[in-house]
């Protein structure tokens, strides 16, 4: 199962705009921001993240009830989670 999961932007690469490091569910992870490379993202900002691109900015309170939400699922969640922490880094 693929998700969107809510991430928050914890660091910029130096050596390539393109990529931001963001915490997601306590794990850190490096992903693509290109995708909104106007929207003026900063750290801080929270996106929804789709198979390692940031897709959307979101703010604080939809990304907790995403959270909410994912946590629900349960194992779904916790599977996503785990195939984050173990995928590829950029």
């Amino acid at each position: 199962m693929c998700l969107g999961i809510p991430g928050q932007v914890a660091e910029f690469m130096a050596d390539n705009p393109d990529l931001a490091k963001v915490d997601i569910a306590g794990v850190r992870r490096t992903i693509n921001v290109a995708l909104l490379s106007d929207e003026g993202l900063a750290v801080g900002d929270w996106v929804l993240i789709h198979v390692g691109f940031a897709m959307a900015r979101i703010d604080e309170e939809e990304a907790r009830l995403a959270l909410e939400g994912l946590q629900l699922m349960g194992r779904a969640f916790d599977d996503e989670v785990a195939q984050i922490a173990a995928g590829p880094q950029w």
